[in-house]
């Protein structure tokens, strides 16, 4: 296992944990893992969770902004979307209303 394959499996855990209602950033979980300057790797990793057997909930993961910017990686440019709405948030145009009501800080939450 390389060292990318290990920090992918980490930023997935930590997704897994993100829960029901919620998002999180990519910069937030990359300073979770201890890799502040990591965020765009986090994103990479967001991007092969769509490949693995576990069921990553990547599309609870935004920019630090609450802008939907991985969408395109979901096979259809509304999916993400959709799955966020299902799950009570709302959007629009790609943007988290009410951002900072839904954030979850794995820093703050997983003490």
């Amino acid at each position: 296992m390389t060292d990318k394959d290990s920090f992918f499996r980490q930023v997935f855990e930590v997704a897994k944990l993100i829960p029901f209602g919620r998002v999180s950033s990519y910069g937030a979980i990359a300073r979770y893992l201890g890799s502040g300057k990591s965020s765009r790797m986090v994103g990479w990793a967001m991007n092969q969770s769509h490949c693995q057997a576990d069921n990553i909930p990547a599309h609870r993961v935004v920019n630090r902004n609450g802008q939907l910017t991985g969408k395109r990686h979901f096979g259809h440019p509304d999916l993400m979307q959709q799955l966020l709405e299902n799950e009570g948030i709302q959007i629009e145009n790609d943007q988290i209303l009410n951002f900072e009501k839904h954030f979850w800080d794995p820093a703050k939450e997983l003490l």
